[in-house]
């Protein structure tokens, strides 16, 4: 087929003076036009009159706040609508759906429930372009198993060559039901003959030597591989947990787990971020993370008791 070479005298007009053309004539106002095409009257008005220059021919009756078409106007609207239609037929001129990117991110449970799901939205309100899909790491399992474009892990961020999430301290805490059946608890040593929590995942050996304490892990009582159900059996009074307030946050807020020492230390193990892509989905997904990790430490700090919570000095 021969390409058609359009005459050299002829000019075409642009296609946005002739939607705002239509427009106008279909619905009777600028105003009402340019909610539709998503722009201002000003700019509607100033595309039909270029279209209107461009012809040399008026095509509409302005008349205060009323327009109406002059014959011209009317001859030339049914000329542009059928030219519009037929633009709008060709499959290439259809908008397809947005591109969407897919972020896979692979948490702790604990860590998901209490820190990550709770801001999500603030996340996916400010990036609904990405597809996100938060899965949960099983612990002792190997994390390398897990495909995710951003990994968050538990335990040595510097062997791992990991970055540090949050600078969290461990603390005791029990529910007000399981302090009221026990002994008054002055000192870090009075724990030594109350019922304690156990979990792999939170050893006491940091707390006990903050303490000043030679103790060994407890012995007794069933063993929690999950930070989150050592909190739960916390909050039902089973014993006392040795816990982050960074993950007891709104039990702490509303008195179901107390605090018992003004005394915190550093734990055995932390969140941390394995190495990532320095750009994209998953960079921007990562510094929000550790916006919200900031945000996250400082409201469990204003929920311990008044003292030097970072330096793990009583």
């Amino acid at each position: 087929m021969r390409p058609m070479h359009a005459p050299r005298s002829l000019r075409f007009p642009s296609i946005e003076g002739l939607r705002a053309f239509e427009a106008v004539a279909r619905l009777g106002s600028f105003e009402r036009a340019s909610e539709e095409l998503h722009i201002t009257a000003s700019a509607v008005s100033k595309r039909v009159a270029a279209l209107e220059e461009h012809l040399d021919t008026a095509l509409l009756v302005r008349s205060g706040r009323s327009l109406s078409l002059t014959a011209a106007g009317k001859e030339y609207l049914e000329q542009v609508r059928a030219a519009l239609e037929l633009l709008a037929a060709v499959p290439l001129h259809r908008r397809g759906p947005a591109a969407r990117t897919r972020l896979r991110v692979c948490a702790p449970p604990t860590f998901a429930r209490q820190i990550l799901v709770p801001h999500l939205q603030d996340y996916t309100e400010a990036h609904p372009d990405v597809d996100l899909e938060v899965v949960l790491s099983i612990p002792y399992l190997d994390p390398g198993t897990m495909q995710a474009d951003v990994q968050v892990r538990h335990g040595d961020a510097t062997a791992a060559g990991g970055t540090l999430l949050m600078d969290d301290v461990v603390t005791p805490m029990a529910s007000p039901a399981l302090l009221g059946r026990l002994p008054p608890l002055r000192t870090p040593a009075d724990l030594l003959g109350a019922p304690l929590l156990r979990t792999p995942l939170e050893p006491w050996a940091p707390w006990w030597a903050a303490a000043g304490l030679r103790a060994p892990e407890p012995t007794q009582g069933p063993k929690l591989v999950d930070l989150g159900l050592l909190l739960e059996a916390a909050v039902s009074g089973q014993g006392i947990a040795l816990a982050r307030p960074t993950l007891a946050r709104h039990w702490l807020a509303s008195g179901a787990l107390v605090p018992l020492f003004a005394l915190t230390a550093r734990p055995s193990h932390h969140y941390y971020l394995m190495p990532h892509a320095h750009n994209g989905a998953a960079a921007e997904f990562a510094q929000w993370l550790h916006s919200v990790c900031a945000r996250v430490v400082q409201e469990a700090a204003a929920l311990l008791p008044a003292a030097d919570v970072s330096s793990g000095k009583p």
